[in-house]
């Protein structure tokens, strides 16, 4: 049995939940798969119909709506040019890039973005894509 997660924060949803009680990122309820029919399956005979369930979803939680960036620009700016949130306004996140700008002299949003950078570059493909909300090219 498929278990639901938040893309957000990667947590357990519960069944028909429209929100992740742990970071409150709003998801969509995943419907129940509908059974595929076919006319042959592999221990029913001909013309008896056999329910064939589809495994996974092709998009993983991806979608193809999503602005096509790479992991490793975003990673070197996050760790040259972080401190002034060069990482953020490169992924599309303005409202994070100008509270790195803000709080540039501070030296905190450098320290953060330089932990940023190398979880960015650690990270494999689809967790990048679904937590920044990007695709790879």
């Amino acid at each position: 049995m498929a278990e639901n997660l938040c893309p957000q924060c990667g947590a357990p949803l519960a069944p028909g939940a429209t929100e992740c009680k742990y970071c409150g990122e709003a998801v969509a309820p995943v419907p129940a798969p509908q059974p595929q029919y076919q006319q042959q399956g592999a221990y029913g005979q001909p013309g008896q119909q056999v329910q064939v369930y589809m495994q996974g979803d092709p998009n993983d939680g991806i979608d193809p709506s999503w602005p096509i960036k790479s992991k490793v620009t975003a990673g070197i700016l996050a760790l040259l040019l972080g401190g002034l949130g060069i990482h953020k306004f490169y992924l599309g996140k303005t409202g994070m890039g100008i509270l790195y700008l803000l709080l540039c002299w501070t030296y905190i949003p450098a320290v953060v973005s330089f932990v940023e950078g190398i979880m960015y570059l650690c990270s494999n493909d689809h967790n990048f894509q679904v937590k920044n909300h990007v695709r790879l090219k």
